[in-house]
């Protein structure tokens, strides 16, 4: 056979390449029921799609050559529902999926051929860090490592993130700039390990507090959702990767509208209730009026006095942002503010209309407020809405007071404002401005409290807005869906093609 020993030879390379850290370290993982980063890529992309690139890498040490196949990251591109992907998938069965100087030249060359021609990268994280000795002494750490956009982030295509075991040094940093981040729980995300962490300072801790999914989801804002297992949290990315296009230079696709989703908006008034103040989930008014099935929640337990997510509407990805009674009386507090302002520059970047659904009493004030830089995280969200080109629709359901108005779409910071014929909009709570100007309560004299309520009431009604033009439609809530699939519609930006201007598209990460 014509070249048989090299064919051999390149075979048995290839079999030793493909091995990772060897049958007993995949053996013992399989037993925890954790999928190694090879059957990761096979969950996430379509069968047989999967093109790879770096598969003979190796260490640079050539000692080390025979131990370090695939240098701990396989990488490559391939499909997810029929669309092209990138993907970075850390082998933690080599060296503890560690960075060293030839598989971050791998990392390097995907990203930069994802965001040259066009489609996301999908980072699968599961590492311990920067691989020592070979990032020791001055040459390593800077004669090496000298790329200085090794960590911008330029929103020009999609970034997904799924945090998968322990997570350190870049697994960390691409998780932070993703714009989509998944965690399994009893994974651990953070810059240093426990270990590391007692040797340079002596405190103890685990896992968990360190960096577990409470911490991400509630406290931090870092991951947007947290799941049980390996394969939900790729099912989670290719799901959320559906709602976005592959670059930001072209729209999201557009796809089928399930059958009875204009028929659930009709049932809006069984969720809605009647007093003014009484609480509801805002979540069941945003079902009535997405396409069936279609919303996917993003940060679901952290900010929860506001309600962010993608969806689709007659089709159409849209970004939904709602304020929440059911927490805190939907009073917009500081991780609201920072989860506000971080979907909004998602939206903008890759095209994506956005939907205000309106329903608060201000913003959360107090000592802890100013302690956390409310003002400052307001401006932020002002300065996001000023700078945003996408459409933008706001409709106030109920009440919208102060000058969270603005931050919710009113004063023109949507194209379109509609008002719910239960809205309420105002400087303040009538109720509150009662008390503070005369310094009456019902209790006291409710004669004169009913007087003044009277009179701070006055002009605060949806046809009041409506008078001066602030509210472009007066709507019955059952037709906010219909209302908001003509919108969309209408607000195609068809001279630029719905592209939007992206002037947020290198806005800080995280915040």
């Amino acid at each position: 056979m014509k070249f048989g020993r090299e064919i051999e030879e390149h075979e048995r390379r290839r079999a030793h390449a493909l091995s990772m850290g060897g049958a007993e370290k995949l053996a013992r993982r399989r037993e925890t029921g954790l999928l190694n980063a090879r059957e990761r890529i096979a969950h996430l992309f379509d069968p047989g799609s999967f093109n790879e690139t770096g598969l003979f890498n190796t260490s640079m040490h050539p000692d080390d050559r025979p131990n370090t196949p695939a240098d701990g990251k396989v990488a490559g591109f391939g499909r997810i529902g029929g669309r092209l992907a990138a993907v970075i998938s850390n082998d933690f069965t080599v060296k503890g999926a560690s960075s060293s100087p030839v598989n971050s030249n791998k990392m390097e060359h995907v990203k930069k051929v994802a965001a040259s021609n066009g489609f996301p990268v999908v980072f699968l994280g599961e590492s311990t860090g920067a691989r020592m000795p070979d990032i020791m002494g001055a040459k390593n750490i800077i004669g090496v490592n000298n790329n200085p956009a090794q960590y911008l982030r330029l929103r020009t295509n999609p970034w997904a993130s799924a945090v998968l075991g322990y997570c350190f040094g870049s697994a960390t940093w691409y998780s932070a700039m993703a714009d989509f981040t998944v965690m399994r729980k009893g994974a651990c995300l953070a810059v240093s390990s426990p270990r590391l962490i007692a040797m340079a300072t002596g405190q103890k801790v685990d896992y968990e507090e360190l960096g577990g999914w409470r911490l991400h989801t509630e406290v931090t804002g870092l991951v947007d959702l947290a799941v049980d297992s390996d394969e939900q949290a790729l099912d989670a990315i290719r799901t959320y990767l559906g709602y976005l296009p592959g670059h930001c230079g072209e729209l999201a696709p557009r796809e089928p509208v399930p059958e009875g989703s204009d028929e659930a908006a009709a049932g809006m008034l069984e969720v809605i209730p009647e007093s003014k103040g009484a609480v509801y989930d805002v979540r069941k008014v945003i079902e009535r009026i997405v396409d069936l099935g279609s919303f996917f929640e993003l940060k679901a337990r952290f900010g929860r006095t506001l309600t962010t997510g993608l969806a689709r509407i007659d089709g159409r990805s849209v970004g939904i942002i709602a304020n929440n009674p059911y927490f805190k009386g939907g009073a917009i507090d500081a991780d609201a503010c920072d989860k506000a302002v971080s979907f909004i520059v998602q939206c903008d970047s890759y095209n994506i209309p956005m939907v205000f659904l309106v329903d608060q009493p201000g913003f959360l004030i107090g000592i802890e407020a100013e302690r956390r830089r409310m003002p400052g995280k307001v401006m932020n969200w002002l300065n996001a809405l000023a700078l945003c080109t996408v459409p933008r629709f706001a409709v106030v359901m109920r009440k919208s007071y102060g000058l969270a108005v603005r931050n919710m779409g009113g004063s023109n910071n949507a194209d379109e404002l509609a008002a719910w014929w239960t809205a309420e909009v105002s400087f303040m709570d009538p109720r509150s401005a009662v008390s503070v100007v005369h310094g009456v309560s019902p209790e006291q004299d409710p004669e004169a409290y009913a007087r003044h309520l009277e009179e701070m009431s006055r002009d605060t009604s949806a046809y009041d807005l409506g008078s001066v033009n602030g509210a472009r439609a007066v709507i019955d809530p059952r037709e906010t869906r219909a209302y908001l699939k003509s919108m969309l519609e209408i607000y195609e930006q068809r001279p630029q093609g719905g592209i939007g201007q992206h002037r947020m598209q290198c806005w800080p990460t995280s915040y």
